[in-house]
């Protein structure tokens, strides 16, 4: 189903720290605490926007889909997300850049005292996990204002299941909202829904949720400073993850080495819109919304 909608983030145009250029998706040059001054300097400018998390898996999905590289290049910002992207920003001259995984970023965030009159929204995992996300947020933070959680819908939302969530959201206005749903899903979902809720960042998370409910073991920190958690999680759910894997490492691997050798040039440009319809920004489509 297309539905043709304009989207806030197509009228905004958010100012950008210095971007490392990874294949179709530039990603902010920043560490932890440059990205959380960045979150800090979004949440009271008034804009309305979201951030992604881009690592191999999200890279290589907007590699393949214009339309996703594009929802990429309107985010208000786009984080670091695992050490291939750090060790191509580096090789770009962005010294100080380091990864700032979802996870992490959730549990600063919630921590950062610049962000202590802030209001939560969890939005992901499947049936309760929101619910236990908010509850163990809210042991360990205890400051934390969680002022609502949702659980999407297996498949797409109906037009009643918008409306409600919608709703909801606008009643109780958050600044922030955490998505965890899974990438690309995601990333299209809030590109989708920035302009009709009454909230002021997005925030695309992924596992954030089973990471910090226990359902996926986290890793030793040497393991990820290796460039290794995705060997960790591939151990962890074999079932699941070894097509994504399959499909998308050794593709990087090689996209990127064009790059850096010089022989092909990013991000590409947008393909006109009326040779590609998935090109225009106007264009919506509704996926689902599975983990």
């Amino acid at each position: 189903m297309i539905r043709l909608k304009q989207t806030l983030a197509t009228q905004i145009h958010h100012p950008r720290s210095p971007r490392a250029t990874v294949l179709d998706v530039e990603i902010d040059a920043v560490n932890m605490r440059q990205a959380l001054a960045h979150i800090d300097a979004e949440l009271r400018s008034g804009r309305k926007g979201y951030v992604c998390l881009a690592g191999v898996h999200g890279i290589m999905e907007a590699y393949r889909d214009r339309a996703l590289a594009q929802i990429f290049a309107e985010a208000a910002l786009v984080m670091p997300d695992g050490m291939p992207t750090v060790w191509v920003g580096r090789h770009q001259g962005h010294h100080s850049m380091e990864r700032v995984a979802g996870p992490d970023l959730m549990l600063e965030v919630m921590a950062g005292t610049e962000f202590r009159n802030s209001t939560h929204f969890l939005c992901g995992g499947k049936a309760g996990v929101a619910e236990e996300l908010r509850d163990t947020l809210r042991s360990r933070f205890p400051q934390v204002k969680i002022v609502g959680t949702h659980t999407p819908p297996f498949g797409p939302m109906s037009t009643v299941q918008e409306r409600q969530l919608t709703t909801k959201i606008n009643r109780l206005k958050p600044d922030i909202i955490w998505v965890g749903i899974s990438t690309p899903k995601q990333e299209r979902f809030m590109a989708r829904y920035l302009a009709q809720f009454d909230t002021k960042l997005m925030f695309g998370v992924g596992a954030a949720f089973d990471f910090h409910t226990g359902r996926i073991k986290d890793c030793p920190e040497w393991v990820k400073l290796w460039g290794l958690q995705w060997l960790d999680r591939l151990l962890q759910d074999p079932r699941h993850l070894w097509k994504r894997h399959l499909r998308n490492n050794p593709a990087f691997l090689a996209a990127i080495a064009l790059q850096l050798m010089g022989l092909r040039s990013y991000p590409r440009k947008p393909e006109p819109a009326a040779a590609n319809p998935k090109a225009n920004p106007c264009v919506e489509f509704v996926e689902s919304q599975t983990q």
